[in-house]
């Protein structure tokens, strides 16, 4: 069972949505300390949240920048992979710009998504290019919906046939 087949069980069942976390977890097994979890499947989008513990928190008692960081390219990289299927397309994080606005002293969410008419956009300029790059802004909140920071996450997007591997 792939990791798509198992996210699309994750819609209709808390098992397999409990399940698909566990996996993530030990498949990146650097973000399974900060116990990122997938709360929601939808069609076109997730919700994901960072518990506030201590393996999140900074000096001050705050959910840590690079948390917040990690929670925004896990999000919109697990939603590209969602859309791209990763046998056919190269993912690479670029670059992260943040822009904190709020301290987090709780439990944070992300919700992001790309849409059909995005992923048409992206197939697309890939006919005719050998790689694009795409910015997506990544918006997190807490649960009493304080704005608590804005993610510009860049990706280049590549597909397989088009990679040069040296040798």
């Amino acid at each position: 069972m792939n990791l798509n087949s198992l996210l699309e069980k994750a819609k209709t069942s808390g098992f397999y949505k409990w399940l698909f976390n566990i996996v993530l977890w030990r498949t990146i097994p650097f973000n399974q300390p900060h116990r990122l979890k997938v709360e929601q499947v939808r069609e076109n989008t997730l919700l994901i949240s960072i518990p506030f513990i201590r393996k999140n928190k900074n000096h001050i008692n705050g959910v840590h920048a690079c948390a917040l960081a990690t929670l925004c390219e896990y999000i919109s990289g697990l939603s590209l992979a969602r859309a791209l299927p990763p046998e056919q397309y190269r993912l690479i994080l670029k670059s992260i710009q943040m822009d904190y606005l709020y301290q987090g002293k709780m439990k944070v969410n992300a919700e992001f998504g790309i849409d059909q008419s995005e992923l048409a956009t992206i197939k697309a300029a890939l006919k005719t290019e050998d790689s694009i790059v795409k910015t997506y802004a990544v918006q997190v909140y807490d649960t009493h919906q304080h704005h608590v920071c804005t993610g510009s996450i860049t990706w280049q997007i590549k597909p397989w046939e088009k990679v040069k591997l040296s040798s």
